[in-house]
């Protein structure tokens, strides 16, 4: 026993998690699930918001952090749950996506995923409360222990397309809905329910702004699921195919192997001289990595890493000014921060190289 409970606290450590923090809750617990949204939106507290002072990314822990302690990133366990079929990089034990495709709810079009150097950030993953309005309608007085689980909240977790993500930065219903209108009363109604699991209040905008969305759908109650609807039967058939053939494709590459090795022992002919030794590979080239690219026209108003500093997938590594928001700007994967293009103040175009990650 004290075994194991030696190895939770190793992780909760490891992480960054508070000693003592607890996942166990059903993901749906509190938020009013299966209740009129339009009930519970009436039953949220009405006030203005707190100010931003204080906040930052790292207030909510780690960015994608494993905290049910599966073995995989939260990341991965949104984009495993969201994407159909799915393929994993080899040896991660089913976690670490390599590609697969996202019907996105926020745009309603269908976007093949590809991990790899400027195509991780086709999808992102949203907080469809997005923390800094979490931050000033209350979270700002919670402690480490809520926050952190906030941060990482499932319920609160979407695979999205990204420049929809970047656009909607940090915005509330009052200034932000997705394109897609067919989403818009499950988004609404997921976002009262996330805010009643927390006891955050809405603004009168932000209220009214729901309230106009559920007048469309008076029935629309407060989903009793993660994700979205009606996506995890396609994706468990999707996916048992892909393993399927990957297994298939391994064995396939085994047999090959064997009868290789077969042919050559026995018709092996008289040894010739060793080849003279190859030369070593050229080295990469400084600054090589993982490139990440303005989604839009704005100002680079923060900068919070800098080059040589170590960065994990969806750290915060600086703020993009568009449309009068302040957009985050997150790091497409684990690394160092290789190369910065850009300094505070400075305008960019969409397009225009950022930051590099390697």
């Amino acid at each position: 026993m004290m075994v194991v409970l030696s190895g939770l606290l190793a992780a909760s450590l490891a992480i960054g998690l508070p000693v003592g923090s607890a996942y166990a809750d059903e993901p749906t617990d509190g938020t009013g699930a299966g209740t009129s949204a339009t009930e519970v939106l009436d039953s949220l507290e009405v006030k203005g918001r707190a100010p931003k002072t204080g906040y930052k990314r790292t207030q909510f822990g780690k960015a994608w952090a494993d905290v049910d302690h599966n073995g995989c990133d939260t990341r991965n366990d949104i984009l495993n749950r969201d994407l159909t079929g799915v393929r994993h990089k080899w040896r991660t034990h089913n976690c670490v996506v390599k590609s697969g495709k996202l019907h996105d709810p926020y745009t309603g079009k269908d976007i093949k995923f590809k991990k790899g150097k400027k195509t991780s950030t086709a999808v992102q993953i949203d907080h469809v409360v997005a923390l800094e309005n979490a931050w000033q309608s209350g979270a700002n007085q919670w402690d480490r222990t809520k926050r952190y689980r906030f941060g990482n909240d499932m319920y609160n977790l979407l695979a999205v397309d990204g420049p929809a993500n970047q656009e909607k930065g940090s915005a509330s219903a009052a200034y932000w809905l997705p394109t897609n209108g067919a989403y818009r009363c499950e988004y609404v109604a997921r976002q009262i329910g996330v805010k009643h699991k927390y006891s955050l209040w809405v603004t009168q905008a932000e209220k009214e702004a729901m309230a106009k969305v559920l007048s469309s759908c008076p029935t629309q109650t407060v989903p009793d699921y993660t994700g979205v609807k009606d996506s995890t039967a396609e994706k468990t058939t999707e996916s048992e195919q892909t393993e399927q053939t990957q297994t298939e494709q391994t064995q396939t590459e085994q047999s090959a192997e064997q009868a290789q090795q077969t042919q050559q022992t026995t018709q092996a002919p008289a040894p010739e001289p060793a080849p003279a030794p190859a030369p070593a590979p050229a080295a990469a080239p400084a600054g090589a990595g993982e490139s990440v690219e303005a989604p839009m026209p704005g100002k680079v108003i923060r900068i919070n890493k800098h080059v040589g500093d170590a960065v994990a997938s969806g750290d915060e590594v600086l703020v993009l000014e568009a449309m009068k928001m302040g957009n985050p700007i997150m790091a497409p994967c684990d690394g160092k921060v290789t190369s910065m293009q850009v300094s505070e103040g400075q305008s960019v175009q969409g397009g225009d190289p950022l930051f590099t990650v390697g």
